[in-house]
């Protein structure tokens, strides 16, 4: 017996013969928080950089986090109304989404920084000199992610819902 609350989303549907979920937003944030923050942590570790581990746990992993939180919103509210993105090859839109949020990511690393350094000289936190290649590239990598397995299960759940049409 299963049972499924009538509130899901079209994102968080089934897809017809499929046993999980396939897109569910507060599952993707945790895996972006907890899959680089981790990696980065075991570097750390490794190399004896303190400064990487906690960069894992601030810069690298909460900026993943709330990269993925804002793109997947983003596209559960406003990405299925747009037909060009549903129906675009795959490759077009997480090319175009990873541009977007490296340029989200230099973006914030910039006001980050000069909105902290006003604040506080850069000497005095130590995690200032990497939030120029942590912003970034936390962003780019959450957007390929995100924006993959998104596609990924629209198209699933729309070629589902085409054969329950028929």
């Amino acid at each position: 017996m299963e049972f499924t609350s009538k509130t899901e989303d079209v994102n968080d549907t089934k897809a017809a013969g499929c046993d999980s979920k396939l897109f569910v937003l507060w599952r993707e944030v945790v895996m972006a928080y907890v899959a680089p923050a981790t990696m980065a942590g075991i570097g750390g570790l490794v190399t004896g950089d303190r400064g990487l581990q906690i960069a894992a746990l601030t810069t690298i992993g909460g900026t993943s986090a709330l990269a993925a939180c804002m793109l997947g919103l983003w596209l559960r509210r406003r990405g299925v109304h747009k037909r060009w993105i549903i129906s675009a090859d795959r490759f077009v839109v997480v090319g175009l989404f990873v541009l977007a949020g490296a340029s989200l990511g230099v973006l914030s690393a910039w006001v980050t920084l000069c909105l902290l350094g006003v604040v506080w000289p850069n000497d005095h936190l130590a995690w200032f000199n990497r939030v120029w290649f942590d912003f970034p590239l936390s962003a780019t990598i959450v957007s390929t992610i995100i924006t993959w397995r998104w596609h990924n299960s629209v198209k699933k759940n729309d070629l589902s819902q085409g054969e329950n049409r028929k």
